[in-house]
């Protein structure tokens, strides 16, 4: 029996933050450890010779900040002296196939073993891919001909052409991406099938959702339904026989907009006659003229149950984010805030609720979650949690505390933070620097500093006209109403 899920940061910033990182989460089950998403340092994080032990890597979405370093895992693992393994990758069939065009100038080429030849190496000589999820029924497919001309049409998995009474290509002049429309026989209406079903759906996707089934009893199921945020993606959920966490993915999560994505039939411009829409199995323009709805009840459905009984590590933004969680509409979500933790926060952030930082590891346990602290587990129930400059506070309520929490417009923010107009005084807190787990009275005066130090013990630095000076202070969490779970 495992003993809960561990959750290391290794990567939590926004992918345009000054301070890096971006995103990345070591999961240990039991003997198993992988890693979710590689946008983080992996080389500086875990180190070449804890590569070794990584079971695989789950891709969520082929942004850069979630995979900036998939082609270095995968040169690495070719060429280090030690590891004689590819990469173990799990994610979708369509995130496969852009981690492969997005790593085909750096791994489709090298050197012989001799270093006299450059010779042409298959992506598969570098990754073992594992699809998880569903495969989809049907596909775009581009056809080569002896003259060298090629032309694209739609098949299903046997290879079999597709009718355009069916289903159509429509390629933006712009991007000449091609893109797939779809007649639903249900609704009797024209979508995208991507973006119209979960993978529940049996039009599109097959019923086999190839769950990864560890030998230590866990599984892994992607799941797609809730993710909303442009390129294809997926979420990921793992399960003990007694814990479940969901990794959500980038996504913007918002049921008002759940519910017009499914609920709202629009009425397509179709510059094209009806006559030559139904014929026509290639059209040159923007899809979204030719959709008629954008989500199936289905998945509404689905996406709204993908996060029952499970601890949610969630995307957050500022507002306006357009493919981000804002902050302010948390409300119009399903998730529980005592089984949420917020990530892909930006630089400056403040949040009632728990927000993760690089460098902290989680324990999922009965579907609830501590902090691990030098092999100590905390319950992390602080009223505030901020961040600002790379560093990492906390907040408990006290009506004579030094720093004040303010609202506006569903923000927070706290004395002293730079952002105008900051709002009403909803309470007053007790503020704590958090390093490396350990809480540290804020300090206002600009000539001191706390820095960690390479022993994990932190240290108070002084700064005076005639030079600096430390001293090794100690954590109050302790002293603290975090009550600690040994």
């Amino acid at each position: 029996m495992t003993d809960g899920i561990i959750v290391r940061v290794l990567g939590d910033y926004g992918p345009f933050s000054r301070i890096g990182k971006s995103i990345g989460y070591q999961v240990t089950i039991g003997q198993s450890t992988f890693l979710v998403d590689c946008g983080s340092p992996l080389f500086q994080q875990i180190g070449g010779h804890a590569m070794k032990f990584i079971k695989g890597l789950l891709i969520t979405h082929c942004h850069d900040d979630h995979k900036r370093w998939f082609s270095d895992l995968a040169l690495f693992n070719r060429y280090a002296p030690d590891i004689s393994r590819k990469v173990a990758l799990f994610t979708s069939e369509e995130i496969n196939d852009g981690l492969r065009k997005g790593a085909l100038p750096s791994l489709s080429t090298s050197l012989s073993a001799d270093s006299r030849q450059i010779i042409d190496i298959p992506y598969d000589d570098y990754v073992d891919f594992n699809v998880i999820g569903p495969r989809a029924k049907y596909h775009i497919v581009n056809k080569h001909s002896m003259d060298g001309s090629s032309y694209l049409y739609v098949a299903d998995r046997g290879g079999n052409p597709v009718g355009p009474e069916r289903a159509k290509i429509v390629i933006n002049e712009r991007s000449r991406n091609p893109r797939l429309l779809f007649k639903d026989p249900d609704y009797d209406e024209w979508i995208e099938p991507e973006s119209f079903y979960g993978f529940s759906s049996r039009h599109f996707y097959e019923q086999d959702h190839n769950i990864y089934r560890d030998d230590e009893g866990f599984t892994i199921e992607a799941i797609k339904a809730p993710v909303w945020h442009g390129v294809p993606g997926i979420g990921l959920r793992f399960s003990t026989a007694e814990e479940a966490l969901v990794f959500s993915a980038d996504t913007a999560h918002d049921i008002d907009l759940w519910q017009r994505l499914h609920g709202e039939k629009r009425t397509p411009a179709r510059p094209l006659s009806g006559r030559e829409f139904e014929s026509a199995r290639v059209i040159h323009g923007d899809i979204n003229d030719y959709i008629e709805r954008i989500w199936s009840e289905e998945r509404y459905r689905e996406a709204v149950n993908s996060f029952a009984d499970a601890v949610v590590i969630h995307d957050v933004s500022s507002p306006n984010s357009v493919v981000h969680t804002d902050y302010c509409s948390l409300h119009r979500t399903v998730l529980r805030k005592d089984r949420t933790i917020l990530t892909h926060s930006p630089d400056r952030m403040t949040s009632a609720w728990v927000l993760s930082q690089a460098g902290k590891h989680f324990k999922i346990r009965n579907n609830g979650f501590t902090e691990l602290v030098d092999d100590m587990s905390y319950a992390i129930n602080a009223d505030i949690y901020h961040k600002e400059q790379g560093r990492f506070y906390v907040g408990f309520k006290n009506p004579e505390g030094a720093v004040g929490v303010y609202e506006r417009n569903g923000l927070l923010s706290i004395d002293g933070d730079s952002t105008p107009e900051r709002g009403d005084l909803i309470f007053r807190v007790d503020l704590y620097e958090d390093l490396a787990g350990g809480y540290y009275p804020k300090l206002d005066d600009e000539k001191g500093v706390y820095s960690e130090r390479k022993d994990g013990k932190v240290e108070l630095v002084e700064i005076t006209a005639e030079g600096s000076a430390g001293r090794v202070v100690k954590s109050c969490r302790d002293g603290l109403p975090t009550a600690r779970h040994d």
